[in-house]
């Protein structure tokens, strides 16, 4: 069940202030539910150290600014950066730093991780939060792979999940028999694009399209997650709906060797084969209309030194909201941070 905090804010969505109230931090000090969330934060973050560990990936130790973000605002782009002046010097608070975990393999072949803050400019949501944690990593190999390494991971730290909280999900949240359900599923099933179109029927409430490029929305997300009645791998998107980075699935340049992992209320992991050479994401660079001269060093890199990797990216926050079955995404941080909103503490 929820708990009286989780309830309260569930009546108040249409108040922002809700999250920004001077008492909330201590209200929530005698929430069970809360308690239950640092467990569960604790759980996630050590689970990710030790299935990397196991497979001889280092975590690398990076800023969170950038002068290069790795979701532009290129054609199909959905995300906004969030620019900041820092002693003068326009930069950026990083969205993802994965563009640095592809550095990181270049040191490293089995591999790269990290747990960090990503920084987005959206207005936050149900569904989306402006500061989220992000577990992020790239590997050597193709989408396939990636996938493969992907579903362990999910395994392995819903598993740790049930392992160290269960029966306090049982008491303050919405239990166990979902996770359960999840890890059940065998082999979870992979739909392409292309046919999740066909299943959503050009449901303009389900599917967006743009010229060139198709979404799906989040009604739409949810909706094949109930076709197939468990969680679902969508694959090889339009490319100009994903960003520029992502590798190329035909010579024609239309679709994307990419995925997202959708469970509960949506995408939780979203994943993609990177373009191996300097070539290869130059011209996706000019596809997205996406300026290069931020990426140049990027293009270097792979120019000098090119390599097929592959990586994804779970929204923590976003797995937590579906283990505790919980509605509002807002609900799941200890310190709420809301773009223009103060906030203390």
């Amino acid at each position: 069940m929820n708990s009286p905090v989780a309830i309260s804010a569930q009546r108040a969505r249409t108040d922002s202030d809700r999250w920004a109230a001077s008492s909330r931090f201590i209200e929530i000090i005698a929430d069970p539910w809360y308690a239950l969330l640092i467990k569960l934060q604790h759980t996630v973050t050590s689970a990710t150290f030790k299935f990397w560990e196991q497979r001889r990936a280092l975590t690398m130790h990076l800023p969170i600014t950038t002068n290069a973000v790795s979701s532009p605002m290129g054609l199909g782009s959905d995300s906004l950066p969030v620019e900041i002046d820092l002693f003068g010097q326009r930069t950026y608070l990083a969205d993802s730093m994965q563009f640095m975990l592809e550095y990181g393999c270049r040191f490293h072949k089995d591999g790269c991780f990290y747990l960090m803050p990503s920084f987005r400019g959206e207005d936050a949501d149900a569904t989306h939060l402006c500061q989220f944690y992000h577990s992020e990593v790239e590997i050597v190999g193709g989408l396939d792979e990636a996938i493969s390494t992907a579903d362990a991971y999910f395994r392995h730290v819903a598993n740790a999940v049930l392992v160290d909280c269960a029966d306090a999900l049982r008491q303050h949240a919405k239990g166990c028999v979902h996770i359960e359900d999840a890890l059940a599923v065998s082999a979870f099933p992979r739909i392409t694009f292309d046919d999740a179109a066909r299943i959503l029927q050009g449901d303009s409430l389900l599917l967006t399209a743009e010229e060139g490029w198709r979404t799906p929305t989040r009604a739409g997300e949810r909706e094949l997650l109930s076709h197939f009645g468990c969680p679902v791998w969508l694959t090889h998107w339009d490319h100009l709906a994903v960003p520029f980075y992502q590798a190329f699935a035909d010579p024609q340049g239309s679709r994307a060797l990419n995925a997202d992992f959708l469970l509960g209320f949506g995408e939780v992991i979203g994943l993609g084969e990177r373009h191996a050479t300097a070539d290869q994401a130059a011209a996706a660079l000019e596809l997205h209309e996406v300026e290069s001269a931020p990426y140049q060093w990027y293009l270097d890199m792979k120019r000098s030194y090119p390599m097929q990797t592959s990586g994804f990216g779970m929204g923590v926050e976003r797995f937590l909201q579906w283990v505790l079955g919980h509605q509002d995404i807002r609900d799941l941080q200890i310190l709420p941070r809301f773009n223009g909103i103060p906030i203390v503490p």
